[in-house]
């Protein structure tokens, strides 16, 4: 008898490091770099005697997110103490929110491959301290402590186990980061740890509504590495249970080298953190006015302006997409269609030729003014100038220096010759040189054209404006 197909469910939590100058609870510098050691004082350090005092600004920014997520905001909050012990952990408890988290529920959209969009609902939004790094150095017996990290504000974002692949577990993380990104709350730069992920992975027979044991996968720093190892994970916990094993409930560790998950540890059914508010910070009371002066105060939001560059703008979803992978890009489009209506060439000249130089040398921001950058595509639009030659000659100097884009084509002598009587002069005389191919165009064979404007765009040594010339090639193999 066949094993039953099984289904993947997945539960993220997603770690958000937030943009504040200081830390959650202290006035030390929340700085990613610095020698270790050196961002710390008496509160971090957790002296005797010493007091927290709350960060405000991380209160704005778990509101403002939890707004951009749908979520509840709890009115009436406490933190709590998560008592356990780790070298990295100066006070031996870790200060986080347990029964009133900042935000409840929510929900996320994503969308999939095929066009089809899910949403994801949250579970939880809750305000807590990061811990140290404890660094295992290759060689040596003892480990070294970094405590720059420690006291750093963070966002635990927790969902539902609603998601059910590796690729969904990765378009949802992919959301997450540019929400942040755009509310201006978190770098998202998962490589140096502003964005962290740890994955909950079980699968369950289809059709059943019992979870599974669920499996804690940790160590995923890039969004790709999520997908593989959830994708890994559900394969292996399909496997061990079609041979008739048992999944063991436990923490596993990415490997990023060779795509899989080995054990770290046994997990424990039930963690006894000893949970209790912590009586050095007075309890927050949230009024609806000032949650109201944030909601007034939100950017435009990823999925608002793709629907907006879709309708109003009648950009295809693909393109939508692209454009607000970040919120500079989409900032800038919408400038740029100021001073433009040619939105669909706007759009591909920013996926491609911008894209790309700024992958190339790593930018973060174009500085090309969105004025210039019009007048640019207007002269490729109007044929002054061939495409090729604007993205690969005019559009360098553009970016290097602070001329208009007319004053390079002439400089570069780029310009395309428009001259009628000149263009249909040089295509009488390719027709004439070439009969036997006029007459297999005559016969069917269409492809000929593009043979044909090939000679004539040599000819006119590439300066020709390729709209005009076809035309002209057209309508002369249709005289003659």
């Amino acid at each position: 008898m066949s094993s039953p197909p099984y289904v993947t469910v997945v539960g993220l939590e997603v770690h958000i490091q937030l943009l504040t100058r200081s830390k959650i609870f202290s006035g030390d510098a929340n700085r990613y770099g610095d020698k270790p050691n050196t961002n710390l004082g008496v509160i971090t350090l957790a002296h005797p005697g010493t007091l927290p005092k709350f960060n405000r600004r991380v209160l704005e920014h778990a509101v403002r997110l939890g707004i951009a997520c749908g979520s509840e905001i709890s009115m009436h909050q406490v933190f709590d103490r998560k008592n356990y012990f780790y070298p990295d952990l100066p006070k031996g408890y870790q200060l986080t929110q347990d029964k009133t988290p900042v935000c409840r529920g929510g929900q996320i959209r994503i969308v999939l491959k095929d066009g089809a969009s899910r949403m994801i609902s949250l579970h939880k939004i809750h305000m807590e301290e990061d811990a140290g790094k404890s660094m295992h150095l290759e060689g040596r017996n003892e480990s070294a402590v970094d405590y720059n990290r420690a006291g750093v504000p963070l966002l635990e974002l927790v969902t539902h186990p609603v998601l059910h692949s590796g690729e969904e577990a990765a378009l949802f993380l992919s959301e997450v980061r540019k929400l942040v990104q755009f509310l201006g709350i978190c770098d998202g730069n998962m490589e140096e740890g502003s964005l962290r992920c740890d994955a909950n992975v079980s699968v369950m027979p289809e059709g059943s509504r019992v979870l599974g044991k669920k499996v804690e996968i940790k160590n995923m720093n890039s969004i790709r590495h999520v997908q593989r190892a959830v994708d890994y994970e559900a394969a292996r916990q399909t496997e061990i249970l079609s041979q008739g094993g048992e999944i063991i409930s436990e923490t596993r560790t990415y490997h990023e080298e060779h795509g899989k998950t080995s054990s770290m540890r046994m997990k424990e059914e039930l963690n006894d953190y000893r949970y209790f508010p912590d009586p050095d910070l007075t309890p927050l009371a949230l009024t609806k006015d000032w949650i109201d002066e944030i909601r007034k105060s939100m950017p435009a939001l990823p999925n608002v302006l793709r629907e907006k560059f879709i309708t109003e703008y009648g950009l295809p979803a693909y393109d939508a997409g692209v454009l607000t992978e970040t919120r500079e890009m989409a900032s800038y489009f919408e400038a740029l269609c100021k001073e433009t209506r040619h939105y669909k060439s706007a759009s591909n000249w920013l996926m491609g030729p911008v894209k790309s130089l700024m992958n190339e040398h790593q930018l973060t921001s174009f500085d090309v003014s969105p004025a210039r950058m019009a007048a640019l595509i207007s002269m490729v639009e109007e044929g002054q100038v061939s495409f090729t030659a604007a993205s690969q000659k005019l559009f360098p100097e553009l970016v290097r220096t602070e001329e208009v884009p007319m004053d390079i084509a002439v400089r570069l002598d780029l310009l395309q010759n428009r001259d009628g009587d000149a263009i249909e002069h040089l295509v009488k005389e390719v027709i004439h040189e070439f009969p036997l191919k006029v007459e297999e165009y005559r016969s069917g064979k269409k492809g000929i054209v593009s043979m044909l404007m090939g000679e004539v765009m040599k000819r006119g040594k590439g300066k020709l404006d390729p709209r005009l010339a076809n035309e002209c090639v057209i309508r002369k193999l249709n005289e003659s």
